[in-house]
């Protein structure tokens, strides 16, 4: 349980291969935090960022969790809170982004971006979300993109499936707040990651640890959502009400 001065003691991240899960729970990890899990496919990798995070006094597990298998998510969430308690912080981070060129012509493709980044995340953080309300206290963290403010051309799938999670998780996130749960949605623009690696940046490009501080500054707070970084806020303001031609035409990526 979070702890008198509002610390997270124990974090979940599902993702934790994920550069801007790390970075979150980098940021979020203070002096009282006593549980770190890392969720993750690659074990082998998820034991090399737990290297990164070790200290006196943490305890870190790696977990397997794989974001496509939503039978075994409530199982995975189920087995952290027993082995470790209360869970005060689950950050859900897992998402792919495909080959827009890709996943534009090829059904099963979309399909299978479809299911991990929506379907799968929609299970998990239902998965979390049973275990949080049972708790009666916790916080749930989930990152979007501004890429499903409004789905471009560019990668309509991936945009797709992150502007359906976004919806979702306001609606979901209402449902949780009388109930002890907080939610938090963060929408990051472009990050330089992993993910990104390659790729030419987008205006008003970002790092994991900026995103994490965002992060980590609105959960101090009350907001329910975030951007990252914040300025994009109003300028996703202006995009949303250009017109559909003019839109198709502005060199967004």
């Amino acid at each position: 349980m979070n702890n008198a001065v509002g610390e997270a003691q124990t974090i979940v991240l599902l993702g934790g291969n994920s550069d801007i899960g790390v970075a979150v729970v980098r940021a979020a990890m203070q002096p009282f935090t006593r549980t770190v899990v890392l969720a993750c496919r690659n074990l082998d990798k998820g034991e090399q960022v737990a290297a990164t995070l070790r200290r006196e006094h943490l305890t870190i597990e790696v977990v397997a969790f794989d974001g496509a298998d939503t039978a075994s998510h409530q199982g995975v969430i189920d087995g952290i809170a027993e082995r470790h308690g209360d869970l005060d912080l689950v950050v859900v981070a897992f998402a792919a982004l495909g080959d827009a060129d890709v996943t534009r012509v090829d059904a099963a493709a979309a399909a299978e971006l479809a299911h991990v980044n929506f379907s799968g995340a929609v299970s998990s953080i239902v998965a979390a979300g049973n275990r949080l309300r049972t708790q009666g206290h916790g916080a749930l963290v989930v990152l979007s993109s501004v890429a499903g403010e409004r789905v471009r051309a560019a990668n309509p799938v991936y945009g797709g499936t992150k502007a359906g999670l976004d919806g979702f998780c306001q609606g979901y996130g209402d449902w949780l707040a009388g109930q002890g749960v907080r939610m938090l949605v963060v929408r990051p623009g472009f990050v330089h990651s992993a993910m990104t690696q390659g790729m030419k940046a987008a205006p008003f490009s970002t790092t994991p640890e900026k995103v994490a501080e965002v992060t980590v500054k609105a959960l101090r707070g009350t907001r329910r959502t975030v951007w990252a970084p914040p300025l994009l806020q109003f300028v996703f303001s202006a995009l949303r009400h250009v017109p559909g031609p003019i839109w198709r035409r502005l060199p967004l990526g």
